[in-house]
């Protein structure tokens, strides 16, 4: 995987400008890293959205069974799916407007990937938000 997938510029703008997080895999399970990261995302003044097949309320906030449910156009879809999921979740972040799209470490897809980057999305893969903040406040 080339750096394409990390721009830093792309990175620093989704963590400082994006104000609306979807995150498909969150569950209310507190020791599943979507949920940890849903509040990291969510403490520093982010709107957090839960994607689910459960559809429950996470952290406060109403649960959908997808992406095309949410109401308001995301940001940053954030995907906690494993890889050979993640580019069905690229496609419909993509027929749902969003800005970008965000696959954690270990979720890789580029062809999916190239697909979001295709349709105009930032994207980010194989990245970890919490561990680009730390860098960003430790240069």
């Amino acid at each position: 995987m080339d750096d394409r997938f990390a721009d830093q510029r792309v990175i620093r703008s989704l963590l400082h400008d994006a104000g609306t997080w979807v995150f498909v895999g969150l569950s209310d399970d507190p020791q599943r890293t979507a949920y940890d990261q849903a509040e990291r995302i969510q403490s520093r003044g982010k709107k957090i959205i839960p994607v689910h097949p459960a559809g429950k309320p996470v952290l406060g906030e109403p649960g959908y069974t997808s992406v095309a449910e949410v109401p308001v156009k995301a940001d940053v879809v954030a995907i906690y799916r494993r890889s050979e999921f993640a580019g069905e979740v690229v496609d419909e972040a993509i027929a749902a407007g969003a800005g970008a799209v965000w696959l954690p470490i270990g979720v890789i897809d580029e062809a999916a990937a190239q697909r979001a980057l295709d349709a105009g999305l930032d994207v980010v893969m194989d990245r970890c938000p919490a561990v680009e903040w730390a860098l960003r406040r430790n240069p």
